[in-house]
């Protein structure tokens, strides 16, 4: 989301949010956060730990284990991963001398064939998304935790888990603890929650985090199906819990709390999917929707609900490629112009190249900064990709990225700017 204190809204998110916490939320089990960009919980067994999330390098994996050394005394002799992103098990190297068993689940729904060949774009995309190349001071924070290791030269130390299922349950009894996993869909295909019957805590991994989620991620992913997710957080709300431990941003504390914040940001998700599809069973466009459709104020204002990681107008795009496509309806767009020769016959009607630079100082002049980046476009798209342009844009993305609440899109207005400007 774009608005003027955008980037101020962040800081003061960040500086709220993640400081350093280990909390003992019950006999037993410790929610570790602010130490990795992701959180992890770890329960004491009868002679070991049962360690859910390694956090996201092996450094900080190295001083989780401290931690759970200084509360436990014990060694990690099992460890569950939440889900497959990197952030969530690249600390896992650190935990190898006790030869711990290591869970996941297979995805429910495997991945499109030959998505390997996207590796190339999705790491570039990837990297602007979490800011890589900026400097603490430009990054502020990652939206939903702390900057991840590798951004100051740590290193991912993922392990391959041994035990893997294919179901959608498992009822496991391990060191005396027992546990129920359960496969829910949402943030990734193979997302589990963890249940703890004795302890009444309810690990949800990403399928809660106290912003607004990444309904769709734009490193560019395959569509995060909110139909399930939906489902998902129901299911997170039938279990008793009186501690929920999510695998970022902090425990939720009472079974009142629970229910009413889960309560609300499933209201809030089905909200702007209900309104999308009512928007496009109207015919209404991509760009129609996702202009019109905010949250109302009962849910804007709640603290958990915030743009700082995903946006609603993503949503809102993610949804309406989802189940129409591409086409919006318009047969205008069937066949449509070149970029080329849409940008030089619209040049053209704005009386030149010289007329579209003036404009675009106007543009910047005036603060208009969205307007400045088409029109750089433009006239990039007609081959007039100058180092003046190429420097404008860049100022603008600058600019615009002081407006971006987003971490994810603040990110990649900055970190495109810098691309632009080594091009110069």
């Amino acid at each position: 989301m774009c608005k003027k204190s955008g980037q101020d809204q962040l800081r003061e998110f960040t500086e709220r949010n993640y400081r350093e916490q280990i909390t003992q939320v019950t006999d037993g089990v410790w929610h570790v956060l602010g130490v990795g960009h992701s959180n992890a919980v770890f329960i004491e067994g009868e002679s070991g730990v049962i360690l859910i999330d390694t956090l996201d390098t092996l450094e900080r994996g190295k001083r989780l284990l401290a931690i759970i050394k200084q509360e436990t005394g014990k060694e990690v002799g099992t460890i569950i991963y939440t889900h497959g992103h990197p952030d969530h098990r690249g600390g896992c190297g650190a935990f190898l001398k006790s030869e711990p068993e290591i869970i996941a689940f297979a995805p429910k729904t495997p991945p499109l064939a030959r998505t390997q060949a996207l590796q190339d774009i999705q790491n570039l995309r990837g990297a602007r998304q979490f800011g890589y190349a900026l400097t603490d001071e430009e990054n502020i924070s990652q939206g939903i935790g702390i900057r991840e290791g590798i951004a100051y030269g740590e290193t991912r130390a993922f392990v391959p888990p041994a035990t893997v299922y294919q179901e959608d349950k498992v009822n496991r009894t391990i060191d005396g603890v027992r546990l129920e996993m359960v496969r829910l869909p949402g943030e990734t295909e193979d997302q589990i929650m963890v249940w703890l019957p004795d302890k009444e805590v309810l690990c949800c991994g990403d399928n809660y985090y106290g912003c607004w989620p990444n309904l769709y991620a734009i490193r560019g992913s395959q569509y995060r199906d909110i139909t399930a997710w939906l489902h998902s957080l129901e299911t997170l709300m039938s279990y008793p819990a009186r501690y929920l431990l999510p695998g970022h941003t902090a425990p939720l504390i009472g079974e009142e709390q629970i229910q009413q914040v889960l309560g609300n940001f499933r209201g809030a998700i089905d909200y702007v999917l209900t309104q999308t599809l009512t928007g496009m069973n109207e015919g209404k466009s991509e760009d129609r929707l996702a202009a019109e459709i905010k949250l109302p104020k009962e849910y804007a204002e709640l603290p958990y609900l915030g743009e700082f990681y995903g946006c609603v107008d993503w949503t809102v795009r993610a949804v309406f490629n989802a189940y129409l496509g591409w086409f919006d309806g318009n047969p205008t767009h069937l066949h449509p112009l070149s970029e080329k020769e849409h940008a030089s016959k619209t040049i053209s009607l704005m009386g030149g190249p010289r007329a579209v630079e003036k404009a675009i100082e106007e543009a910047m002049r005036d603060g208009e900064y969205q307007w400045c980046l088409e029109l750089c476009d433009l006239l990039m798209a007609d081959g007039e990709d100058t180092a003046g342009v190429r420097g404008r844009k860049a100022e603008a993305l600058k600019r615009r990225a002081g407006y971006e609440t987003s971490a994810n899109g603040r990110h990649y207005y900055l970190t495109c700017a810098r691309e632009l400007e080594n091009e110069g």
